[in-house]
């Protein structure tokens, strides 16, 4: 039998199973580690799953953060205007998930959830070391978003590390297979994914007689 959730029903609910319900409804999203520091070189990691594709020439990336409250990530990339994001694997998922807690700013999440800050010359903010695919970016833009109290964050692309150069081919980009990159479902589900399908790129004069 069909479920059908109106608005009215939504307003209803449970907030914490609205909150399970909206955040998975979009269905399996990337699932990172911004790194970042501040001008005191204290060390901050924290989970996202909002990392989107800004563009390509120039490369960016984006991710959301809310606004409000004790933003460690998003103080220290307005202070440095550097960060990391982390593709997150099976080996690493369960230290990742607990760098969501709240922990005081002069904790670091590296330490507490047993992950490695990783550095490479002139640039200030820390990848993981654990991580097989590391992008380096600098701030670029900051959207505020007052429907939600969030903020997108947009960074140029600077660096991008992979631990092992059969990650990526010029035709198909990283493999994400190889890489062993996992996804998450809601707020607090995690899944592997394996590809099934690459199609060519699609034009008009070659679109099939479904």
């Amino acid at each position: 039998m069909m479920k059908h959730f109106d608005k009215a029903a939504l307003s209803d609910m449970d907030a914490v199973a609205r909150i399970k319900l909206i955040n998975s409804i979009s269905g399996y999203k990337s699932a990172n580690l911004v790194g970042t520091s501040d001008s005191l070189k204290q060390n901050n990691l924290a989970i996202v799953s909002s990392v989107v594709h800004i563009g390509s020439d120039p490369a960016l990336l984006g991710f959301f953060v809310k606004a409000f409250g004790e933003r460690h990530t998003l103080s220290n990339i307005l202070e440095t205007q550097v960060f990391t994001i982390n593709h997150i694997n099976k080996d690493i998922t369960f230290q990742a998930h607990y760098t969501s807690a709240e922990f005081p700013k002069s904790v670091s999440e590296f330490e507490q959830c047993k992950l490695t800050p990783q550095f490479i010359e002139q640039f200030d903010a820390p990848f993981v070391a654990e991580s097989r695919v590391k992008i380096g970016l600098t701030l670029a833009d900051k959207i505020d978003i007052k429907l939600s109290g969030t903020t997108l964050i947009i960074g140029y692309v600077t660096h991008v590390l992979l631990e092992n150069e059969n990650y990526f081919d010029s035709t198909s980009g990283i493999d994400l297979n190889s890489a062993g990159t996992i996804c998450i479902s809601g707020l607090d589900s995690y899944h592997d994914v394996q590809k099934f399908a690459s199609y060519e790129f699609a034009q008009v004069e070659s679109v099939p007689n479904f």
